[in-house]
């Protein structure tokens, strides 16, 4: 149990603000400024969604390259992820920016029911963003928020879609999906070594649950994200001031079990990413 825990931070959200989420950064320049924040405070990997100036959902392609570009300048080690997430978002431009090659991209591989809609991804949509991501180099973070998207990931690997070691995160916590129960946590990773034995994985707590979840994956073995989208996602009950702080909340929680803070570089090589280019 002192494996490294990487840090994950997800800064921004894909959802309009609401009235607890001023400060929440959606420029390109305040997003990298707020990644630059949490990479000093321990985190090694960003989640990324940009926004349009209306603050809406966007997948402008320069809008990520923006943020990646600055990342890269501020944070040289901390691995950059684009979401390829539907909120928002239709389905064609949802992976409009992979060819700007990010370290890792999200992949949902199934759909599921939001509150305000269904999070929409059939078959052959989610293995064309699998073959994109091969093709650019791009590790899929698999997003697992349902028990059938564990063995549909484990079907793309069989089918040479995704690449060994395969990395997945379970999201616990959105309303009409996998609740937030221990016990069913658990069952994730023994189902997760039995499919996919080599996979790494980390997992998110969203709203209330966001600390709950940090706890038990860091008891158990696993990484851990954080970050202001999850924690005002459903819930826009704001427990920090910015993610900064929720990270070195979560930093803080790994040291005091005896369990380290991934470096980018300790992170890059835990999850068998491409060397940074130089």
């Amino acid at each position: 149990m002192n494996q490294p825990v990487i840090i994950t931070v997800a800064i921004t959200g894909a959802v309009p603000r609401k009235k607890d989420c001023a400060g929440l950064p959606v420029t390109p320049p305040e997003q990298i400024e707020e990644t630059q924040k949490a990479y000093e405070a321990g985190a090694s990997l960003v989640h990324i969604h940009v926004r349009n100036p209306d603050e809406s959902p966007s997948s402008n392609p320069d809008l990520y390259a923006a943020v990646q570009e600055g990342v890269k300048k501020y944070c040289p080690e901390m691995i950059v992820q684009f979401s390829t997430g539907g909120r928002g978002r239709d389905q064609t431009a949802r992976g409009a920016m992979l060819f700007h090659r990010p370290d890792m991209a999200s992949l949902a591989t199934g759909s599921t029911n939001f509150p305000v809609g269904i999070y929409e991804n059939p078959t052959d949509f989610v293995e064309g963003l699998a073959s994109e991501m091969l093709k650019y180099e791009i590790k899929p973070e698999i997003e697992i928020f349902d028990l059938a998207m564990l063995y549909n990931a484990a079907n793309l690997v069989k089918k040479g879609l995704l690449n060994s070691p395969p990395h997945v995160q379970f999201v616990m916590g959105v309303p009409n999906a996998m609740p937030v129960r221990r016990s069913i946590l658990e069952f994730l990773i023994k189902e997760l070594k039995d499919v996919m034995p080599t996979a790494t994985w980390t997992a998110a707590g969203i709203g209330k649950h966001q600390l709950t979840v940090n706890e038990w994956a860091l008891e158990l073995g696993g990484h851990v994200r954080t970050g202001l989208e999850d924690n005002l996602r459903y819930d826009e009950t704001r427990v920090a001031k910015d993610n900064a702080e929720l990270v070195a909340r979560v930093a803080k929680m790994a040291r005091d079990r005896g369990r380290p803070v991934a470096s980018g570089k300790q992170a890059r090589e835990m999850l068998g990413l491409r060397p940074i280019a130089v």
